[in-house]
């Protein structure tokens, strides 16, 4: 009894504490959106060698492309993923955006799970020097560029309205109080005061965002509900990752993929990406809050880099070092046999290797990871009867390795099985590759939610 007292001042000083550093005592926080960043680079003109096409409907996003590897320029009538190239080139539009300079940048993100309390996670990963953000606002979205009136939060960081973000580095803002409904709309306000392009230091970015974005004209307009367009963008900036509070039951699948994963192709502005689409089965069903973080990044190989590090490299940074996360779901591997056409490197073997490399970092960290089986692609521009070989011999060791703790099948989801090796019609986007909202919807619909400790739903078909 006369240790009692003791006990419970000490309860107190570590509470206080945890409040004094801006939480609260025992917050669980998990990632309720992320992205892959990259670094901004060079895109093609609209419509020429190196843009990709738009799906129907859609102009050509040409802000959203990526440029070959080092030494490796795509072949004529190619892009770098491996897809067609568009239409002819129309009257030319405004560069794509890379730079800013005294602007304010409007983010437009979904999320997965909601909260009633946040935090944002900003990058300067590719940076070679500081990145100053004069202020910072979040909002949930209204219509447009506008947002729903008292839903602003002015961000901090430490206390300060502004923050330098180190070259390399993140910096996770104060949390603030905010009601966030899941799958949603986020606005995210960036001013960045300073001249990007004179600094000389590389843009932190996610290329092929398939979301549109707005970015000021001169000024600091961080949280205002007028909001001053200059002009729009098809990639996200700086911004990383949304962070809830959430239940400590609450956990992130993180989705590491290449375009297909990223949504390429999709409807634009409308999320359905597969990801988005599991999200908002995971928020329909019942059982533990799951948030859904997309790692993908069009272009992207498992072995070399193309359109961002390989998955080797940034493994540790765009899976391992997610807020929150409990399961990953692989589906990589396509652009390495797409590019290699007919040459035998890598060999279904290598990209086998490479998976049990990610199976062995993911169960270092406690992880379940699933294996997702690669789509068909029978009809792309980089299709070869060689290619193929890999992609089948890749699948079937997913499908029966027993290697991954469990195997989500999107091929046999999409495919023909009139002609297996080709999507199913409706299923693909008109480029063979790449699926169509009805494709990436049955990609979402074919994961099994009691991997995740979750009761399965019937998934609308829309």
């Amino acid at each position: 009894m006369k240790r009692l007292p003791t006990i419970v001042v000490v309860f107190a000083i570590s509470s206080v504490v945890g409040l004094a550093q801006g939480g609260r005592a025992a917050e669980h926080w998990v990632g309720a959106w992320s992205t892959a960043v990259v670094v901004a680079t060079p895109v093609a003109a609209p419509g020429g060698r190196g843009a990709l096409p738009a799906a129907p409907g859609q102009p050509p996003p040409t802000a959203q492309s990526q440029p070959p590897a080092a030494g490796a320029p795509a072949p004529a009538g190619q892009t770098p993923q491996g897809a067609p190239v568009g239409p002819p080139p129309g009257p030319p539009g405004p560069p794509p955006v890379r730079n800013f300079n005294n602007q304010t940048l409007r983010l437009i993100v979904h999320t997965s799970i909601g909260g009633d309390r946040l935090r944002v996670v900003l990058s300067n990963a590719f940076g070679t020097a500081p990145l100053v953000v004069g202020a910072a606002n979040v909002a949930l979205r209204d219509k447009d560029s506008a947002i729903v009136s008292r839903s602003s939060r002015p961000l901090k960081f430490s206390g300060s309205a502004s923050t330098s973000v180190a070259s390399g580095a993140i910096i996770i803002s104060d949390p603030v109080d905010l009601a966030l409904p899941p799958t949603s709309d986020l606005v995210v306000d960036l001013y960045v005061p300073g001249d990007t392009a004179a600094s000389g230091s590389a843009v932190t970015m996610h290329t092929g965002a398939n979301q549109t974005s707005y970015v000021s004209s001169t000024g600091n307009y961080a949280g205002a509900e007028t909001f001053p367009v200059a002009t729009t963008t098809g990639s996200w900036f700086v911004l990383a990752r949304i962070e809830v509070a959430a239940p400590p039951a609450a956990g992130a699948i993180v989705a590491l993929g290449d375009s297909i994963t990223d949504g390429t192709r999709s409807t634009l502005n409308t999320n359905h990406r597969w990801p988005d689409l599991l999200a908002k089965r995971l928020a329909e069903a019942n059982g533990p809050r799951m948030a859904v973080l997309n790692a993908g990044i069009a272009g992207n190989r498992v072995l070399l880099d193309n359109a961002g590090p390989n998955a080797l490299a940034r493994f540790d940074r765009d899976v391992l070092s997610q807020t929150g996360v409990t399961h990953v779901i692989v589906m990589e591997g396509i652009n390495d046999i797409g590019q290699a056409r007919a040459n035998p490197l890598p060999s279904a073997a290598d990209l086998i290797g490479a998976h049990r490399q990610l199976i062995l970092r993911a169960h270092a960290r406690g992880l379940k990871i699933y294996g997702a089986t690669l789509t068909p692609f029978e009809g792309a521009a980089y299709f070869t009867s060689e290619g193929e070989a890999k992609r089948a011999a890749l699948n079937e060791w997913i499908r029966t390795g027993r290697e991954y703790d469990g195997v989500i099948d999107f091929d046999a989801a999409v495919r023909d099985p009139n002609q297996p090796t080709k999507f199913l019609a409706q299923y693909q986007s008109g480029d063979n590759l790449h699926p169509s909202d009805a494709g990436y919807q049955a990609m979402a619909n074919a994961v099994d939610l009691s991997l995740f400790g979750v009761k399965n739903t019937v998934a609308a078909t829309r």
